[in-house]
């Protein structure tokens, strides 16, 4: 197993490493064929530049690597989000706030990451700038074919998995952050959306959009969190078993594959072995999101309400199956959008009162594994397909934005599977619960 920042800061601090010899080592795996698509640009110079004015400083990320999504603005800087349609986008006057706070952490920047185009696909292909292929953080590379990374957080997944960088600066917006983690054997955490802003990042949802990040542990996710939201976690030394766990099994457990059925029934019984309470529950309001979507989504409103001068001048250089999720934007009527904001308020209300009784729900982040890159890659005969897959990757994660909830994906697969994730959830403002829930089973998981 890599090791995580952490240890590694640990070894810093130890003296048994070095900031420099350690980014050194993210810069070559960053250019190696591991890491093949997974950046649109790498700054290794300034890289070096940095980590010497961090090392030795005892700040939460002490120069160690950070990957960044191309959605963020990063100063002096085109932002373009995965897309050519903005190669000639002026350069970002200031950093954005995340990337603000990871630099002001004592983070080195070492490259923008490739993406899903505008974030709207939780598959992970790119038409423009290519596909990286997933890898498996926990236990190295992928047998067989090339596999989806998994979106929108693509590359920023594949930098962390393949040990090219400590922290992968990614959004969720349906599942962006957990998806990949899921499909990467790594761990992404999806914030409260409120708690860390979104300033200086194109957006896909004004409503669903979370600033959040992939890393290669749970006490990392940590560490990270405090960092993006500029607030401390509650540590709770509270045992797995006087935590209340429950299985919703309405939505979440359909059309689960072998492996990861297997996986999940698996770490269940681990869990309860180690003296965990898990409850089954039904949960049937989940049931309900695809009817109140059906006039529209929130994604396609908004995310055309910001495309559509865009699109007017250069919709040819769109992927097509992102152009075409976007412009279902344009058939909803106000009416429609405010009674979609209307009747989800409705839902968190009744769905955080089914949920009180709980602190922390286990699903499995993702209902399959990473197929294979050619199965989805681009061409109008392998469509259904795509759409499909994307579909189902999103299915689970997503109940948690429109929940504007917050949830941890971290990986609970065995040597000689294929990665897959356990989602560990909850409804707003519940961070500190879900963290504390996840450190526990990382460590119950990883004895």
């Amino acid at each position: 197993m890599l090791f995580d920042l952490t240890a590694t800061r640990q070894r810093l601090q130890d003296g048994t490493s070095t900031a420099t010899a350690e980014l050194e080592q993210c810069l070559k795996v960053a250019q190696s064929a591991a890491c093949d698509r997974a950046f649109v640009r790498l700054m290794p110079e300034a890289a070096r530049t940095t980590v010497v004015q961090n090392d030795l400083t005892g700040l939460p990320l002490a120069g160690l690597s950070v990957s960044v999504k191309d959605l963020f603005d990063l100063a002096g800087q085109p932002t373009t989000a995965g897309s050519t349609a903005l190669a000639d986008a002026a350069p970002a006057q200031q950093d954005c706030t995340a990337v603000a706070r990871l630099r002001l952490a004592g983070g080195t920047i070492i490259g923008r990451t490739n993406m899903v185009e505008f974030a709207f696909s939780g598959v992970g292909v790119n038409p423009h700038f290519g596909t990286p292929a997933a890898w498996d953080g926990r236990f190295g590379a992928l047998p067989g074919v090339p596999r989806i990374p998994g979106g929108s957080s693509s590359g920023a997944a594949v930098s962390v998995a393949t040990g090219a960088a400590f922290v992968g600066l990614g959004s969720d917006t349906g599942g962006s952050i957990r998806i990949p983690a899921a499909l990467n054997g790594i761990v992404g955490f999806k914030s409260t959306a409120r708690l860390v802003p979104t300033t200086g990042a194109i957006p896909l949802s004004t409503t669903l959009d979370t600033a959040c990040a992939l890393t290669r542990s749970v006490r990392d996710a940590i560490v990270v969190h405090e960092v993006l939201a500029a607030r401390r976690i509650t540590r709770s030394p509270a045992p797995l078993r006087l935590w209340r766990l429950a299985v919703p099994s309405i939505v979440f457990l359909d059309e689960l594959d072998a492996t990861v059925a297997r996986a999940f029934a698996r770490t269940l019984d681990t869990l309860r072995q180690a003296g965990a309470h898990i409850e089954e529950t039904t949960l049937p309001l989940t049931a309900e999101l695809g009817p109140m979507q059906a006039r529209g989504s929130l994604s396609a409103a908004e995310s055309h309400a910001w495309h559509r001068p865009l699109l007017a001048q250069r919709a040819s250089q769109y992927d097509p199956r992102v152009r075409s999720r976007i412009e279902r934007g344009a058939t909803m009527v106000a009416a429609d959008y405010i009674d979609l904001l209307r009747a989800r308020q409705h839902w968190i209300a009744r769905m955080e009162a089914a949920l009180a009784p709980y602190d922390a729900l286990l699903s499995p982040t993702v209902p399959l594994v990473a197929p294979p890159i050619a199965n989805v890659a681009p061409g109008t005969e392998r469509d259904a397909e795509f759409f499909r897959v994307n579909a189902l990757l999103l299915r689970n994660t997503s109940v948690v934005n429109m929940l504007d909830g917050c949830a941890l994906s971290l990986p609970c697969h065995l040597a000689g599977e294929l990665p897959v994730g356990l989602m560990v959830w909850h409804g707003a403002l519940h961070d500190d619960a879900v963290l504390n829930v996840g450190l526990q089973i990382e460590q119950i998981l990883q004895k």
